[in-house]
């Protein structure tokens, strides 16, 4: 019973996120009896449906704890158990070289994201955060630099808010430009893992590719949010630096990888020594992808469309020329890489 009391408070915005699931779903059923194939994924349209219920009706303060806890800890569950479909033949074969890669590609990102909004007339620490969130993992990388940079609450609302729209709407868009352009799935499973913002936005915008394309988006994009522990102890010194070498961080701390990387990780090197039994790997993807569509639905019912015109039409130029400058470095390092 204590238990129950203590985790009481989430149960209504969890089991809200579960119906948004649950709705999506059977509109991804209703699809395939209607039209033979899935148009758009339960993913999708977990997202879609909890953007329309959060604008159509703001959702009373009660319904967010089980929002937050469906969007962070349903979801890095999710990642974990996600690891037993990949094996580490998985990182060998990407290779050093796209490894490296990766890595320029997030400090460019930065660099060049924080240049634009530098030039577009936006706070330094405004600049820093969409440059941070877009070129490592959205609002994970937002939340997890702004005390290190001593960020104001309303920057950090206004990254988050034009963040998560255009998180969203990457996952729409890409998949049209995958197929408009002729890509290969390896090579658009890249480019989603390297452009698209957060974890469950590159299996959303990776699924209807394929397997191959979900595999490798997800193994990009984790390599890609390992860099987030180099980022925030960089910025940490340089704010140290600033401040006369007092600490920015005001005692908050940072753990340099996310646990979920790690249980990622170590499921990931399970499977490959075999000491995950065949007969439970399918059982663990499917848990892994009703979790991560109640995770998408939590998204969804976090963003308010309503709430990004408060924001400044500068934040929005500069947070959509860092996203087309990301993808357009992303898709050169696939073009210097070669990828097939």
């Amino acid at each position: 019973m204590p238990l129950l009391k203590r985790t009481s408070h989430i149960v209504p915005g969890l089991v809200l996120c579960s119906a948004v699931a649950l709705a999506a779903y059977l509109g991804e059923r209703a699809e395939m009896n209607l039209f033979g194939g899935k148009w758009i994924e339960s993913l999708v349209l977990a997202i879609a449906l909890g953007i329309a219920v959060c604008t159509i009706r703001p959702l009373p303060d009660s319904f967010r704890p089980g929002i937050n806890f469906s969007a962070k800890i349903l979801l890095e569950i999710a990642i974990v158990l996600l690891g037993a479909s990949i094996s580490l033949a998985a990182i060998r074969g990407a290779g050093v070289a796209l490894i490296a890669g990766i890595a320029v590609v997030v400090v460019l990102s930065i660099g060049a994201s924080y240049t634009i909004g530098r030039l577009l007339g936006l706070p330094p620490k405004l600049a820093t955060l969409i440059a941070c969130g877009n070129s490592i993992c959205g609002n994970s990388a937002i939340v997890a630099v702004a005390p290190v940079i001593e960020a104001g609450s309303e920057e950090i609302a206004a990254a988050l808010a034009f963040t998560a729209v255009l998180g969203v709407a990457a996952v729409f868009l890409l998949p049209t430009f995958y197929f408009d352009a002729g890509m290969s799935i390896p090579q658009y499973g890249v480019l989603a893992g390297l452009s698209v913002y957060a974890v469950p936005q590159v299996l959303a915008a990776t699924a209807p590719v394929g397997v191959l394309a979900v595999q490798t988006g997800t193994l990009v994009k984790l390599v890609r949010v390992l860099m987030l522990g180099p980022v925030i102890f960089l910025l940490g010194i340089l704010v140290k630096a600033e401040t006369g070498g007092e600490d920015a961080r005001t005692g908050h701390h940072h753990s340099l990888v996310p646990w979920f990387i790690v249980g990622f990780l170590a499921t990931m090197a399970l499977r490959s020594f075999g000491l995950i039994p065949e007969q439970v790997i399918a059982p663990m993807a499917a848990v892994s992808t009703v979790l991560t569509v109640i995770a998408m639905a939590a998204l969804g019912l976090s963003v308010n469309i309503r709430s990004v015109a408060h924001a400044g039409g500068r934040v929005i130029c500069a947070a959509t020329l860092s996203l087309i400058v990301l993808g357009t470095i992303s898709y050169g390092l696939i073009a210097v890489l070669q990828i097939p």
